[in-house]
Order: structure tokens, then sequence, then C-alpha cells
């Protein structure tokens, strides 16, 4: 399996810690020698040194069952009193744990002791409308201090939440409530986007509508004042319950692997996958990367990670992570671009952030805009950048250490899933030398190997799938009453290993690159290369502000590369008068730098890429257009009349 890379990025572009960053790193080599020692050990270690134990455990790791695991079962904790209790108890209460900014510009801080006094109302609520130990909670909120409330409060009695982004339709937060048999729903009347209110509490009441009736009560946030359907004897308000809930609640420890939450991600069966997560493992391996990654210094530091708390990465880099260390964050409502396209930057400035973590599609979108937004505003608190959710461009790897970093900080790059739980390969700053474009090494109790399709390893600089080869932490328990699935899904294929739908290489210093999802890799006459790969060299080219590229069929070489991209402000104009002149150009580009192979068949010039609510570009539905098929399900778009537009400008 032969995977192409631009070697000139990784032989020139390495960039070591400075001696300054390095001398104060909270990570050292000793955690990969541990670990490297003994590794269920080194994990045990980290649960004991992270999180109290109300029971402590004796068994570390039970892997006799697989690839069904259990760690610490025999322990018990409260996942809430973890993340909040222990901390008021410590002398902490007065810390800041959330710096909240609301979309419209309405803020205010959080201390410690104050979320502490409303998740014990919140779970006293919660109790008195009949939810106990086990009960499943949907939550669909906006990223307001409630849904951090809410997820912390479900926790501490022993309930189980499922999280469900509040972008998803009815029928999406139907099928979820449904499949978790959810007998609350969380929700608020609405909150702001883009200037405007969305409305959440009618999509609530319609999934409601086609749900299969689990749903006893729902309690309801006012954040926007819109008019909402208030019914009785099912619908009860926070503001009426809550703050006059009493502040006093007795939490109960519960096993470590007792369900912390549900999380559904897309399948390929076009049912979602309710992936399971545990308590004691999840929150040991979450607190543990979330210290060592991104070098936290709780008594210093203000962390901002952009995510959604829909999503994993606001579950773990969010809640779980942050609060367990008891680290002072920033929680922001809105969108990137409202009231004006700096409105992160101000944030940063205001609150003085520095660690900010984010995502790849947010960077390329800013380095579309320009630096001058950024450089209206005083970034020099940040020392440390993260980015998730893709592989990122050494292009846009550079551009955010440069412009947003000032040239100077790490930049972390990590890779993980919904199913992983945290983070599994990542750079650690302070120790590792950093690469633009890879994700680098396994964090320290990590086992990572790179397999060809018949499960041979891989051996030196070349490509294949991506697997974790030894149980984890904060691994997935399962999918949500489907455990067949859950082994078919990530464990048929290589039988004790997990398979993580992901294709990477190695490069000559043992690194791993990520090359995304395995059917976004192509196969061109034989050589197989990395849609990712192929993007990277796009938006390396200085017209381009952001490209998607698709391996579409064709009868000469099994598949052809077909690229989308979306040009610079400074040269729309230009090429919009000559498209066909840009696409030779950046055809020739791609041939020039990753070689003739990879020339693409077509580059089509458009405006906009289809994504998601969180972002992601739905490369399935260009894969369509570009082999000339009728346009698949758009329903899960931001905006469901893109793939329109872009029909048109292809045509």
């Amino acid at each position: 399996m032969t995977v192409q890379i631009d070697h000139a990025l990784e032989e020139i572009r390495r960039f070591r810690p400075s001696p300054e960053f390095a001398a104060q790193a909270v990570a050292d080599d000793g955690l990969y020698e541990a670990a490297k020692a003994d590794r269920v050990g080194f994990w045990a270690d980290r649960a004991r040194e992270l999180l109290t134990w109300e029971k402590p455990f004796t068994r570390t790791l039970d892997w006799s069952n697989p690839p069904f695991a259990k760690w610490f079962d025999d322990g018990e904790l409260n996942v809430a009193v973890n993340c909040l209790d222990r901390h008021v108890e410590a002398g902490l209460g007065d810390r800041v744990a959330i710096h909240f900014e609301g979309e419209p510009g309405d803020s205010r801080d959080i201390t410690y002791a104050e979320l502490t006094d409303e998740v014990k109302r919140a779970a006293n609520v919660l109790e008195g409308l009949g939810v106990g130990e086990g009960d499943r909670v949907a939550i669909y909120l906006p990223m307001i201090p409630e849904a951090v409330v809410s997820m912390l409060a479900v926790a501490r009695i022993g309930a189980i939440h499922s999280v469900v982004f509040g972008g998803f339709s009815s029928d999406s937060l139907a099928s979820r409530i449904d499949d978790a048999e959810a007998k609350l729903v969380i929700t608020a009347d609405g909150g702001y986007r883009k200037g405007r209110v969305f409305p959440l509490k009618p999509t609530v009441d319609e999934a409601i509508s086609k749900s299969a009736g689990s749903v006893e009560k729902v309690l309801v946030v006012k954040r926007t004042g819109n008019e909402v359907g208030v019914e009785a004897g099912r619908d009860v308000w926070w503001h009426d319950t809550v703050a006059g809930a009493s502040g006093e609640h007795a939490p109960k420890a519960f096993g470590a692997e007792h369900p912390l939450f549900i999380l559904y991600t897309s399948g390929t069966t076009g049912k979602p996958k309710g992936v399971v997560h545990s308590s004691g493992g999840y929150l040991t391996q979450a607190a543990f990367t979330h210290k060592n990654v991104f070098d936290l210094h709780p008594e210093t530091d203000v962390y901002w990670c952009t995510a959604d708390v829909g999503w994993i990465t606001g579950h773990s880099y969010v809640v779980y992570g942050p609060l367990a260390n008891a680290a002072t964050q920033v929680l922001y409502e809105g969108t990137p671009d409202t009231p004006h396209p700096g409105r992160w930057w101000e944030i940063v400035e205001k609150y003085k952030v520095s660690i900010l973590y984010t995502a790849p599609t947010a960077i390329r979108s800013f380095m579309k805009l320009g630096r001058q937004i950024p450089h209206q505003f005083n970034l020099r608190s940040l020392r440390l950048l993260g980015s998730v959710g893709e592989p990122i461009n050494p292009e846009a790897w550079i551009w955010y250490r440069h412009v947003i970093g000032g040239g100077s900080i790490p930049v972390v790059d990590t890779w993980w899933q919904t199913e992983t739980g945290a983070i599994m390969i990542s750079a650690l700053p302070g120790i590792t030398d950093l690469k633009p474009g890879s994700a680098q090494v396994p964090i320290p109790g990590i086992s990572i190997d790179i397999l060809s399709d018949d499960g041979t390893p891989v051996e030196g600089e070349d490509g294949g799938l991506l697997v974790i080869t030894e149980p984890w932490p904060s691994m997935l328990r399962g999918i949500w009453g489907d455990p067949e699935r859950f082994k078919e899904t990530y464990w048929e294929k290589f039988g004790d290993k997990y398979f993580a739908g992901d294709g990477a290489r190695r490069d000559e210093d043992g690194d791993i690159w990520l090359l995304g999802r395995v059917d976004d890799v192509m196969n061109v006459s034989g050589h197989r290369l990395s849609t990712a790969e192929i993007e990277s060299s796009l938006v390396a080219h200085p017209w381009t502000a952001e490209a998607a590229v698709v391996g579409a069929t064709d009868e000469t070489t099994g598949q052809a590369v077909v690229a989308f991209v979306i040009l610079k402000q400074s040269q729309a104009e230009a090429a919009q008068a000559d498209t066909a002149a840009a696409s030779e150009e950046l055809r020739k580009h791609v041939a020039t730098q990753i070689g003739a192979i990879a020339r693409p068949r077509q580059v089509f010039i458009v405006n906009e890429l289809p994504k998601t609510r969180s972002g992601k570009i739905m490369r399935r539905l260009l894969r369509d257009l570009a082999e000339g098929r009728q346009i698949g399900d758009t329903t899960t778009l931001a905006d469901t009349s893109i793939m329109q537009i872009i029909s048109e400008q292809v045509k």
C-alpha cells in the first residue's frame, strides 16, 4: 500500500519546544518510560493520581471477555464530585470555573462553588421529576452554562445523559430519544446563532410527538424569551424549579463501569450508533490527556475549547476533562463570525485565553478572511494551540502558529474519535518536536499500529489501516442495546484489534500521519492517494482558501481525483472571469507538488462547500455530484440549499 505525502514539509518544517516552555512543561519523558515498562500499571497510577475514589479499586483491567473491557471495575466514584465538590473542599471554591460569553454579548463568571451549588439544585430537581440511577436523559441545549450543569447533575445522580447537538432536526432527536428510551428531555426555549434566535423547544415538542412515548417530563431553560408552547403536567421551567430547590445534595458513589453517557454518531447503515462510555476509565483518560496534551497549569491558565457539548470534544474537553482538573475555561454560545468576523479574537483578548483548542475548518475559514482581522486584537496571552476533528493540512498548521500564535508557541494536532473517548495520538508540548500536518505519536499508555488490509503490520514509510492494539481506559463500552453491532463495526476486521476506520502512514521518524477515513483514500491506477494529502496541496496554493477532494469512478484509472475549491476573496473576482484557467493552474500545482498521478481530473471553483452543522465537509455528496448521480440525503447539512448552488456552478 503506497501513500504519498509532501516530504519537503516533513523535512524542513520541524519546531522544537522553546527551552522556556520545556522547563515549565507538565509532561515529561518519564510518562513514556513508565507506560512502556507497565502499561496497565501506568493507567492505575493515573487513575489514583487524578481522581478521588470513594472506594479504591484493586483491579485495573479485566480483558477476559474481549472486546468488552472493564477498567477499575471494583472501584467506586462520583464523576460530578470529581469535577466539582472535591475542588471546593480543597479551597478552590472561589476559582472561576466558567467565563460564559453569550452571542449577544451577555456574560457571567461562575465559580466552582457556584457551579457546585447549581448542580446540586439541578440534581434535586431531576430526582423530584422521577429520574434515578440508570435512567436516560436527553439534553438538547445551546452552549450555555445550563448545558454543563445538566450533564453534571445527571452524572451526579447516576443517570445516563445523551446530549443531542442543538442543530439536529426533530427526526434525528426523536430517533435518539427512542433508541435510548429517554425518560426526560432538558431543552431551552431557544438559543442565539448568527444574530438570530433559533427555537429549540418546538423541535423537542415535534420530536416527542414522533417518538414512541418514553418521555415523561421536559425541563425547559428560558434563554431567549421566544414564545413556546407549554404542555401542562409534562413541561417544567428550569427557573421555576432549580432556583428554589435545595442546595444540599448527598452524592452517591457508583461503580467505575457505570455508564456515564450515550453519544450518537453516524453509522454506515444510516441508523445512528449510541456509543456508550463508562465513568472511571473515561474520566481518567479525559483528565490525563487534558492536563498533559494542553500543558494545563490550572492556577494560571484560561482554557478555551470551541467545540459544542453536542459532540464528543465538548464532552471530554469542555465538561469532564477541564472540570476534573479544576481548570478555568471560556464557554461561548455563538459562531466565530457574529456579530463580526473577529469575535473569537475579541474573546481571547477579553479573557486572556492561554490555551485554544479548535478545528481545522475554523482555522481555514480564518485564513480565507485574512490575517488583518486577528491582528486587530491582542492575542499575546495565548501560549498553546490545539487542533481537532480532521487532519490539519500543513499550511493551515503554519498559519495557525504564525498568525494566531505569534510564530513561537506549540500547536498540538490531536487524533481521536467519539468511540475512543479521549485523545489517542498527539504531540506532548515541551517534549515532542512538532511537525505540521502530522498527529505524531500515541499518548503514553496507548498502543497503536498500522496494518495492511490482510492484517500484516506495515513496516517503514508506508500507509495502511490505523488500529488500536490494546484496550485503553476511555474506550467505548459498546453500542447501546446492540452488542453484536459493536463487535461487527469495530472488531470484526482484525479480531482482537480495534479498527478505527481511518487510514494512516508512518514517516521516516516514525511519526503518524492521518489520511482520513479509508473511503477517503483513493485508488488511482493502483496508487493509493489520500484526499487529505491532495487537499493540503491545493490549500498550499496562494489562491486557495479551502478545498475538498473526492475519488470519482473512472473507466481508465479506476478512480479519478475531483476537487472542489473555494478561492480566497482576493483571487475570486479574477478567477470568475476565467475559471478554466484557474482550474488548470490548480491541477498543475497538485501535479508539481505530489506527482502527475495525483493531478485532479477536474477542479471546480465553487463559493461554498457542503458542511454539516458541526463543520465537517460532506464529501459523499460531492462524490455523488462528481459521478453524475442524483444527490443523496442533505438533511444533515447546515444549509441544505448549498448542493443545489454547487450543482449549478459545476454545470
